[in-house]
């Protein structure tokens, strides 16, 4: 009895094997895609394509470099440094106590205008040396507060700047404790120049990422204030200092839009500038600088553009003329494409083919 069980479980095991299908290849599914057999333009490069192709490049880059630097060099612009020069002389070698220390920081500058600048005339403020992106700095806010006034105490990511005195602040983080509180005023021949501050942000900004019925509370009410107060009677959307600055920059040298100028002002005017230099700069070897600016149809002032395009073009158009010279005193014989394809002939008689083709000559 004990000898038979063996037996019989084996052939039970036997059989079950012979009816199982078997898989003799671990081949994929057949697909032109996966064997790369689609159609394909397989251009070949020759001399006179390389030639054209470059030249083509350096017609079309080159006028577009002249046009944009052109219309870079349109733009006037004035730039004034200023945190050194307002520094008074007792506290030239310590500016940290004299920005620190309470009391009137007005300053008086005088920009010269060299040329015609038409209005609008945008009035930017400069700082080097500020790491507005900073991966801390950048997540210091709140978004949903920014938006929805139910969401006052939504402070979590706000951190150092979430509370004061117990209750939350709005707008909380370091990114709008830090806002820019330099002033500026304008005038010509004792007469005062309008600065508008309306439209200096981004429209989606005031419409969607600030609430209308949001107010600032409890702001800049801690041991230490970093930048400078909001007025509680107005909302965030129309609090458009603050838009423009909650707009990190990527970089650290970055400039911002303070306002506009909307006249002509003619060239050879002088221009008197009367600023509150409160911005402490000077903890972080930070440089603050005043911007005045026109603009052309292709924007500010940007010599970037136009010097990349010619640069470009000037590289093909050198190396379209280097090739040309190249293909004139030794030229290349080129052989004959029919012979890149098979068209059922075996491997070895197209290479010998190929090898024996007086045409190819020209390649030993």
């Amino acid at each position: 009895m004990s000898s038979n069980v063996p037996s019989s479980s084996s052939g039970a095991a036997g059989s079950a094997d012979s009816s199982a299908p078997r898989r003799n290849s671990k081949r994929p599914k057949y697909s032109r895609f996966t064997q790369q057999e689609l159609p394909a333009c397989k251009p070949i490069l020759t001399p006179r394509w390389v030639i054209s192709a470059f030249m083509l490049v350096g017609i079309i880059f080159i006028p577009i470099g002249v046009v944009a630097l052109l219309a870079s060099h349109d733009v006037v612009e004035i730039v004034d440094r200023y945190e050194t020069d307002c520094i008074p002389a007792e506290f030239i070698n310590d500016k940290v106590k004299y920005i620190q220390t309470p009391g009137s920081k007005e300053c008086n500058r005088t920009l010269r205008v060299e040329k015609n600048m038409k209005g609008p005339i945008y009035v930017y403020y400069q700082l080097d040396n500020f790491y507005q992106n900073h991966r801390r700095y950048v997540k210091s806010r709140s978004d949903q507060q920014l938006r929805n006034a139910n969401s006052e105490n939504d402070t979590d990511d706000c951190k150092p700047e979430a509370t004061a005195n117990g209750s939350s602040i709005v707008p909380c983080g370091l990114i709008a404790w830090s806002l820019f509180n330099d002033t500026y005023r304008f005038s010509v021949n004792n007469s005062a120049l309008q600065l508008n501050k309306k439209g200096i942000s981004w429209k989606s900004d005031r419409e969607h990422k600030f609430g209308k019925d949001v107010f600032p509370k409890n702001f800049q009410n801690g041991t230490l204030k970093g930048g400078a107060s909001l007025n509680e009677s107005i909302p965030l959307s129309e609090q458009e200092d603050l838009i423009v600055w909650m707009r990190t920059a990527a970089l650290p040298t970055f400039r911002k839009l303070y306002g506009k100028i909307e006249r002509d002002i003619e060239a050879n005017t002088t221009i008197l500038v009367t600023l509150d230099n409160n911005y402490n700069t000077y903890s972080f070897n930070g440089k603050k600088k005043l911007v005045l600016s026109t603009t052309s149809w292709l924007g500010g002032k940007n010599d970037f553009l136009g010097i990349a395009y010619l640069t470009v073009g000037g590289i093909c158009f050198f190396l379209a003329l280097a090739f040309t010279v190249v293909y004139l005193v030794k030229p290349r014989i080129g052989g004959s494409e029919t012979h890149l394809t098979c068209h059922g002939t075996g491997t070895q008689e197209v290479t010998k083919q190929i090898l024996t083709e007086p045409v190819y000559k020209g390649f030993a």
